[in-house]
């Protein structure tokens, strides 16, 4: 495998680049900033602009396989709408005809249940909901879904879709999803530090595990043209959680001494964003083609704990 990772060097990205090494041929991470030394011994780093296409064009021609996952993300793009759109539409598109002039490249297209909204959003969502987003970062999410499908229809690239969850746990230092409280709030008491939640401790959502979504990701990069019919979006599987049982979940594995140092302060701006997002997400394509799945939201916790070197 020749693999390619655009934001290569985030959370996800990274995870994925600490998957793919040990079989990739050769492994580039694509990003606009980020650490090189981050990177997994022997994979190639290039900074750059995803919303350049002869920068894109170039990498992709020596890959085989894509993973677009460079994204502004939830509470960015309401932010700064014009850099959402370079990104995640002008990057978007730069990369499909990469892989169209390169020509018979499998294309992995990270996309998000944000895709949904409104009334959508208030039952369970599936592989075939209607995409109706009210953000920014949603609605240029399932543009680049659309032309993934009618790039893949034409013979253009191999593409595949999957909507992401909200994935954990984030360590480092916070991005600017909306979602990310559903990290720090393991990530700040773990680490000693106090942490207020900008949201109600009712809110409800679906949530992954970060090596779960890299063993999706690379399985999809694996998966038979003929897998999937036209529509190449699926949703990856996922655990219905309320904030309240993250909160829960951090005493079962921090003790009552780490969920002592979680409050509530809401914020607005990330309950009216959050609010529009599903509760539950079925993944029945995920499901039928074996993709992996969490056992447990504690499961997930232990894990990331085990990395910080805690006794839990």
């Amino acid at each position: 495998m020749k693999a390619l990772v655009t934001g290569g060097l985030g959370f996800i990205g990274l995870a994925l680049a600490r998957r793919l090494s040990p079989r990739a041929e050769r492994l580039v991470l694509f990003d606009a900033a980020g650490d090189p030394a981050t990177a997994p011994e022997g994979a190639d780093v290039v900074l750059g602009d995803i919303g350049a296409r002869d920068e894109v064009s170039a990498l992709v021609a020596g890959s085989d396989v894509v993973f677009h996952l460079a994204s502004v993300v939830s509470a960015g793009g309401e932010r700064d709408f014009d850099l959402a759109l370079r990104v995640n539409l002008e990057g978007g598109l730069n990369v499909l005809e990469a892989c169209r002039a390169a020509g018979g490249r499998r294309l992995v297209f990270t996309s998000t249940l944000a895709v949904f909204g409104g009334e959508t959003s208030a039952g369970a969502v599936g592989d075939t909901t209607k995409a109706t987003p009210e953000t920014t970062y949603g609605t240029t999410k399932a543009i680049c879904e659309l032309l993934l499908n009618d790039y893949t229809r034409r013979g253009f690239l191999d593409g595949l879709t999957a909507r992401l969850p909200t994935v954990i746990v984030r360590g480092g230092e916070p991005n600017e999803a909306a979602s990310s409280f559903a990290s720090a709030v393991f990530r700040e008491p773990l680490a000693g530090r106090a942490y207020a939640l900008p949201v109600g401790r009712d809110l409800r959502l679906p949530v992954i595990g970060v090596e779960t979504v890299v063993a999706c990701l690379e399985a999809l990069a694996d998966l038979p043209t003929d897998a999937l019919g036209p529509d190449r979006a699926l949703t990856l599987p996922s655990l219905s959680v309320t904030v309240g049982e993250l909160v829960e979940t951090l005493r079962l594995v921090g003790g009552e001494e780490a969920a002592a140092r979680v409050s509530v302060e809401p914020q607005p701006a990330i309950e009216a964003i959050t609010r529009t997002w599903p509760r539950h997400a079925r993944s029945e394509r995920a499901d039928r083609l074996g993709l992996p799945r969490d056992a447990s939201l504690e499961a997930i916790v232990r894990e990331y704990a085990a990395t910080l070197g805690s006794p839990a």
